[in-house]
């Protein structure tokens, strides 16, 4: 890694609704991203906003995973950041588009922390 952590920013579109506006089946599903892309899971908080929406976040050791989301526009936004080589965002992404039914997605990777700029090697 060249960096201290890489953060992806993953976009989700025309997601099941009912789904995204679940806390409770929203707090399971990133879990089990968690588990699938080998993290180690510390802590979770997630709270449903009135009248609709969700926010999630999963402290792992390796850094974090969050989502955001809005039924009203059946899209989703999840970040997942990680310091750890070992931890595979890519299979957490596969998963979470799959489970949250998105017909369209993207993710972007940006790298926080580049050790060239930190003097580190």
């Amino acid at each position: 890694m060249i960096s201290l952590g890489e953060h992806i920013l993953i976009e989700l579109y025309n997601c099941n609704k009912e789904l995204i506006d679940n806390s409770v089946l929203l707090e399971e599903i990133m879990l089990k991203a968690a588990d699938v892309a080998n993290a180690t899971v510390v802590k979770s908080v997630f709270h449903n906003f009135s009248p609709q929406g969700v926010t999630g976040v999963i402290v792992v050791e390796e850094s974090h995973f969050a989502i955001h989301t809005w039924p009203e526009h059946n899209y989703a936004a999840v970040d997942l950041f990680t310091c750890s080589e070992d931890m595979d965002y890519e299979a957490a992404y596969k998963f979470l588009e799959k489970e949250l039914m998105a017909e369209r997605s993207s993710f972007t990777k940006v790298l926080r922390g580049e050790k060239e700029f930190l003097g580190v090697k």
